[in-house]
């Protein structure tokens, strides 16, 4: 039996990949994460601070013979130069306690983001390549990959790192997750007899741009963590295709059964900030999954993706030259997430 631990196992990333992996049959799985999980699973859950060196020490020294590490864990800050140091110290309190741990350890991989590119500061090169130059720093992906780097060399154990584009999935309290920013509006506007709208601007509407399937990413993350071929190695996932929420946009209002209006420019995170009343409201009258708005999804980060507007494009060439052949209809992708939303009972049936 493969062991490994998964950091971030409670976010849309992490609880996928714990679910993936259990389905293999051949790993061991422990959860890491700040708290611990509201379901059932038999994956061991572990709650633990990864940014206090001694609490991973004395949680995680006892675990066994760890062999891989894969790493969802995100320090969501206010700023870029606030997000490195609690990221960082994340990742190197975990992989030096493994190290001293396990005999067996062999791999890290370290899930990144468009991010690396800068996506986040504004228009950048498209399509993107693992191997595209830097941006000024900071970044703190940068950080970890450079530590990554450093602390492998000579050793007997390497690394791989993923770069997904705007993963969707499902997780509670997770921020970063267009499929439940997209269920949950579209519930909304229905339940108050409105249209479907698309809330950002008119140039963002018209953009090129990508998803990665969580389950997916789920596969990636197995495959380049068991391909030596992998080692040292970045690598861009996602589903391998491209959409313009122009073309999107009329297809969602069918499958929720909703007129379509034209794009209607909203402030997103202002306009729902007096809808939780309505979502409790929902949750009680449908008997739904009883999480509060606020872990149901967040409207600044669907906010901050509705309104860009330039091209968010990724090469996936290298993923497949090096034997990962995966690929999601992404359109496809988000119907089959928002039925399983139903089927769980996270949004009321259509």
């Amino acid at each position: 039996m493969k062991k490994a631990l998964v950091a971030g196992a409670l976010g849309v990333t992490g609880r996928t990949l714990v679910n993936h992996l259990i389905s293999l049959g051949d790993w061991e799985v422990i959860g890491l994460s700040r708290r611990n999980p509201e379901f059932q699973s038999s994956a061991k859950y572990i709650a633990v601070d990864l940014s206090d060196r001694s609490a991973v020490e004395a949680k995680l020294s006892n675990v066994g013979d760890v062999t891989h590490i894969f790493f969802a864990a995100l320090y969501w800050g206010t700023n870029v130069f606030d997000e490195v140091g609690p990221n960082l110290a994340m990742l190197t309190n975990l992989v030096e306690t493994v190290e001293r741990s396990s005999k067996q350890f062999r791999k890290v991989v370290l899930l990144e983001g468009a991010k690396w590119y800068g996506a986040h500061l504004g228009p950048y090169k498209t399509p993107a390549r693992e191997d595209d130059l830097r941006h000024m720093p900071p970044n703190f992906y940068y950080d970890q990959e450079d530590y990554l780097k450093t602390q492998s060399t000579a050793k007997s154990w390497s690394w791989s790192s993923l770069r997904p584009s705007s993963i969707c999935g499902f997780a509670v309290g997770n921020p970063m997750n267009m499929a439940t920013v997209l269920a949950v509006y579209a519930v909304l506007c229905k339940e108050m007899g409105l249209p479907l709208r698309f809330p950002g601007t008119a140039k963002s509407y018209n953009i090129i741009m990508e998803m990665t399937d969580a389950a997916l990413l789920a596969k990636a993350v197995v495959w380049a963590g068991e391909s030596e071929q992998c080692n040292g190695e970045a690598f861009n996932i996602t589903n391998g295709d491209f959409n313009r929420w122009t073309n999107l946009w009329p297809r969602l209002a069918d499958y929720f059964k909703m007129d379509y209006a034209p794009p209607q420019h909203l402030p997103l995170t202002q306009f729902m900030s007096d809808k939780a009343t309505l979502w409790q409201n929902l949750v009680k009258k449908h008997g739904l999954l009883d999480y509060t708005f606020e872990q149901a999804v967040s409207w600044p980060f669907g906010e901050a993706i509705f309104n860009i507007e330039y091209d968010i494009m990724s090469d996936t060439t290298k993923s497949r030259r090096y034997g990962f052949l995966e690929w999601v209809d992404t359109e496809e992708m988000l119907f089959r997430l928002f039925t399983q939303f139903q089927k769980m009972r996270f949004i009321p049936t259509l």
